[in-house]
């Protein structure tokens, strides 16, 4: 099965969190990357919330990236404090408070096609977090990552609400997977 797609006019690329060679491109694709954050913090923002299903993909990862103590990275929007509509202005001021010139990673679940359900995209640019619920939120990231969790359409708030735990814990421990596998031995 190859589900990878690579749009190479801006860097979107994207596999089906079951393709395992594309998983490799879109880590190969990642650690480049980070190669351009020297000497610069590198900040794991995981955004959504708990409280719904399909938005629950960045806090997720967020904590199991958390337990794994990854050099090199900290991460910021887990199960304990997530990071949401609400508070998303204010921890990105934080971030700016604590951290000279931090390398921002985004991470949010979004919506999608049916076709694209299950796909994990990596793309340069900041992330719109909030567009699929037609939010008004702060861009966040120098690159960012997102899981397509369901689809898109009528009544956002209820397909996420609806969306299946296992596709989202499942992408959760492949972009876990992803970020072990670039930090183990990583020095910056």
């Amino acid at each position: 099965m190859n589900t990878i797609s690579i749009f190479s006019e801006n860097r979107h690329l994207r596999a089906h969190y079951n393709d395992q060679q594309g998983i490799a491109y879109l880590q190969t694709w990642l650690k480049k990357y980070l190669l351009q954050a020297k000497n610069r913090p590198v900040i794991l923002l995981c955004i959504g919330t708990d409280r719904s299903t399909g938005d629950s993909l960045g806090p997720l990862t967020g904590t199991k990236i958390q337990k794994k103590h990854l050099p090199g990275l900290k991460v910021i929007g887990t199960l304990d404090e997530p990071v949401h509509a609400e508070n998303l202005g204010s921890t990105l001021h934080k971030i700016n408070l604590v951290y000279a010139n931090p390398y921002i990673i985004a991470l949010d679940a979004c919506l999608g096609s049916i076709e694209s359900v299950g796909f994990i995209t990596l793309n340069q640019g900041p992330l719109k977090p909030g567009t699929a619920v037609n939010k008004e939120l702060p861009e966040v990231g120098e690159i960012h990552l997102t899981g397509i969790v369901n689809i898109n359409g009528f009544a956002q708030y209820m397909v996420l609400q609806n969306t299946r735990l296992n596709t989202v814990w499942q992408m959760s421990d492949v972009i876990c997977n992803i970020f072990a596998n670039i930090y183990s031995g990583y020095t910056k």
